[in-house]
């Protein structure tokens, strides 16, 4: 009786139950970028072309947005708890494939299935730590909650990388110990995650089974599509840190530490992830202002450290850049967010997040594209020359709704 009393306890306990969420999204998050680093052994020791690269990438982004529209919602009417936890054992089952099928075949079905855990992970856990927090400190403002999400989710993006390139550089079986690691981790935050409060109450009839609805008022259509292209772009950033970054390391930079390629990932996406933090108080035109200056600098950085070519360049402004795209995204998600009202608010996030991850995957496998027939130095000024012009284009368009 003593023992179950305990358990009981500890499954109501609302605030440890937070951080316990918080710390298996930080690290499925982190899983979900750790192979950045070890995409170039992959390649040296198979020899693919670059290309192949976009494509395994590619195959991590659909999985997210098949999730978002298929599955994103199912946490409503299933409970936030149940959702997360199969969400952490799809993760695993993702590390078990990239151990035991490491050949290109399974590295696609491994990233696939990674993407469709993120997917559902992002909405429900985001969904759960907001309502954990809000039992658990019932006068504390919401923003907190979202702030400290956005923050889990960047930070996890950004360890990923410099975790697989630590362990990549320094134990042995660089191909195999990175899953291993994260495979315990992620059973171990299955674990707590079963042991986190619930927070839905389960209908004892569910509805029947529909996708996510993906919908926008007519009336506000183009500020949310401006909103959306400024997601997109933001996220075609990260892509290509997320991708291809270790790929220019190696050939037109002539750098072929795997530390070094977790390290400049690492560094961008913690960039976005400090810039909201530190921006927090200024309002939304000043952070989109700050955001769309620092992403244009940045990606100026970044095409003129591939053409030159010069190391400092590149990284420097993929950091800024990265800074950028934090402070651009929040915005966009907020600008989105306020298009609606709260009966639909839901869906016009859904809709914003699915183009966000659009632009994971297009940019990314259009200039995989480009390398394959041009130069890499000069795809990658055609890549920063787009996203240039479709991020002044996406916040100059929502900094004219403020006025």
């Amino acid at each position: 009786m003593s023992t179950m009393t305990s358990t009981r306890a500890v499954r109501l306990a609302h605030a440890p139950g937070f951080w316990v969420i918080a710390a298996a999204f930080l690290t499925t998050m982190a899983f979900s970028t750790i192979p950045t680093p070890l995409y170039a052994i992959y390649q040296q020791r198979d020899g693919f072309p670059t290309y192949v690269i976009t494509v395994i990438f590619a195959s991590y982004a659909v999985g997210v947005m098949a999730s978002l529209y298929l599955a994103g919602h199912v946490s409503d009417w299933l409970g936030r708890r149940r959702v997360a936890l199969l969400a952490v054992l799809a993760e695993a089952l993702s590390a078990v494939i990239f151990l035991v099928w490491p050949a290109v075949p399974g590295l696609l079905l491994a990233r696939f299935i990674c993407g469709v855990g993120v997917g559902v992970l992002t909405a429900t856990a985001t969904a759960h730590l907001s309502e954990l927090r809000k039992i658990a400190r019932p006068d504390e403002d919401p923003a907190r909650s979202a702030l400290i999400a956005s923050m889990v989710n960047l930070g996890g993006l950004a360890f990923g990388p410099l975790v697989g390139g630590l362990l990549a550089t320094y134990v042995d079986a660089p191909l195999q110990r990175p899953y291993e690691v994260f495979m315990v981790l992620l059973l171990v935050s299955a674990l707590g995650i079963a042991m986190v409060p619930e927070t839905v109450e389960r209908l004892e009839e569910r509805p029947a089974y529909r996708p996510q609805r993906v919908a926008v008022p007519s009336s506000v259509r183009p500020l949310f599509f401006a909103s959306a292209i400024g997601a997109f772009a933001a996220f075609a950033i990260f892509g290509l840190f997320t991708s291809l970054a270790p790929t220019f390391l190696a050939g037109v930079l002539h750098h072929t530490s795997r530390l070094l390629a977790g390290v400049v990932t690492f560094a961008v996406f913690i960039a976005g992830a400090t810039s909201q933090v530190v921006f927090v108080r200024l309002s939304r035109p000043a952070q989109l202002r700050l955001g769309l200056i620092a992403m244009s600098i940045g990606l100026v950085a970044v095409a003129v450290g591939g053409l030159i070519p010069n190391l400092y360049f590149f990284v420097i402004g993929g950091v800024v850049a990265g800074a950028g795209v934090g402070l651009v995204f929040r915005g966009a998600v907020a600008t989105a967010a306020s298009l609606a009202d709260p009966s639909s608010r839901g869906e016009v996030l859904a809709a914003l997040f699915l183009i966000a991850y659009a632009g994971l995957a297009i940019p990314v496998l259009l200039i995989g594209l480009g390398i394959a027939l041009l130069p890499a130095e000069v795809a990658l000024l055609i890549f920063s020359t787009l996203i240039l012009i479709l991020v002044n284009t996406a916040v100059l368009r929502m900094l004219a709704a403020h006025k």
